[in-house]
């Protein structure tokens, strides 16, 4: 007998209908600029969480919650420090990837605080940072190893790069754009759009075969 499949907990939104002091935050739709000078899109789409139970108890993969991806510092903007929170789709593909490397190293994996999702009003992203779409994890810690030197984050680096193939890590050092105390993974800019997201055209002579 086949089991029921729990429905998805967090509400989907679609940003730009959200409140004026959501809007200015999140910037859905809007445009940041990265360090090679390139405009890179922010997402639309959010999963709405409504208070640390919810993401405490919401698995996007086996061994990672909401929770592990929304922990907050005092350089976030006052409005994604308190609930309801809002945060890109597109997450629920960079706690598949962290699972794949859990999986692949055998122990816990650590994210940081801000070290998941940050807003682009976080006082220290500075332009486009995967971070802002959700697909950017900075991991202080593997198993009992701390990420507090470059051997180990290399280390660790390697096992990403073999184990996610299309993985970006931040180069090792303490200069500016450069880590020295924290693996920085990241998916890219990846805009998630879930089937039941309204898209940008309702004209029904543009669509093919349903899949």
């Amino acid at each position: 007998m086949t089991s029921a499949i729990a429905a998805f907990p967090l509400r989907l939104v679609d940003g730009c209908g959200l409140e004026p002091r959501y809007r200015d935050v999140l910037r859905p739709g809007a445009t940041l600029v990265d360090h090679r000078g390139y405009a890179r899109r922010l997402p639309r789409w959010f999963y709405e969480v409504h208070s640390w139970e919810q993401a405490r108890d919401t698995y996007l993969a086996p061994h990672f919650a909401v929770s592990e991806f929304i922990h907050t510092d005092v350089r976030e903007t006052p409005a994604l420090r308190v609930f309801p929170r809002y945060v890109p789709c597109a997450i629920t593909l960079l706690a598949l990837a962290l699972e794949r490397l859990r999986e692949e190293v055998g122990t816990y994996v650590y994210v940081g605080a801000n070290g998941g999702y940050c807003s682009p009003l976080h006082s220290r992203i500075g332009g486009a940072s995967p971070h802002c779409w959700g697909t950017a994890a900075n991991i202080y810690r593997v198993g009992d190893t701390y990420l507090d030197n470059q051997d180990d984050i290399a280390r660790y680096a390697i096992i990403a790069q073999q184990t996610l193939p299309t993985v970006w890590t931040r180069p090792l050092g303490p200069e500016l754009a450069k880590t020295d105390d924290h693996l920085h993974l990241d998916l890219g800019y990846v805009i998630s759009e879930p089937r039941e997201a309204v898209g940008i055209s309702n004209d029904v002579r543009l669509a093919g075969d349903p899949l």
